[in-house]
């Protein structure tokens, strides 16, 4: 078990309020959020929506949703904010993530913040689905049909530490408990395939 499938399963066991299928889905495509909230209603939901995080903020100042669909970067700041506002407006709420900036990183950081899922664009209406409503009977949700390979994950690994260790390639490999060449020479390949 990986380390985001834990915080997963370990925010996905919090009670959840049956019958209450509000959403606030917060993305500042336009086009994207449309399509979103159509999807959404199709599949029972109460949608609500906001551009970036000040819409966002102030919509739930006038109601907590069960659920929200938050992208990771908005106009007006980072979906971060938005997340930290839901769950201190209630504990309950399931919040996936939904971004074009996939990394392991961010996925880390979101399900800190109190998300239940991160999802990479573009995912399907199914997707999102399955990744709200995952938990709410108590079983994980199925593993997703096309996993990251394990050479994308030591990739994202090796990404993450380069960045924490302020893009110093010594001290990354060091940390890493590698040769520095090799780690150039990874760092110079492009990103394996998802």
């Amino acid at each position: 078990m990986t380390l985001v499938e834990a915080m997963v399963e370990e925010r996905s066991d919090a009670p959840h309020q049956a019958g209450d299928q509000s959403l606030l889905i917060v993305d500042d495509d336009r086009a994207l959020r449309s399509r979103l909230v159509r999807s959404m209603e199709q599949a029972g939901f109460t949608v609500r929506e906001a551009e970036g995080v000040s819409d966002a903020t102030a919509a739930i100042a006038d109601f907590a949703p069960a659920y929200a669909l938050v992208d990771l970067r908005l106009e007006d700041g980072y979906g971060l904010k938005v997340v930290e506002a839901l769950t201190e407006a209630r504990d309950d709420v399931r919040i996936v993530m939904l971004t074009g900036y996939g990394n392991i990183a961010n996925a880390v950081t979101a399900i800190k913040a109190g998300a239940v899922d991160y999802l990479s664009k573009p995912a399907s209406a199914e997707q999102i689905v399955a990744a709200l409503r995952s938990g709410d009977d108590g079983a994980l949700p199925p593993p997703p049909e096309d996993p990251m390979s394990a050479d994308r994950v030591r990739w994202e690994h090796i990404q993450r530490v380069y960045e924490q260790c302020g893009r110093n390639v010594s001290e990354t490999a060091r940390r890493l408990k590698m040769h520095r060449r090799t780690l150039q020479r990874i760092l110079n390949k492009h990103a394996p395939r998802p």
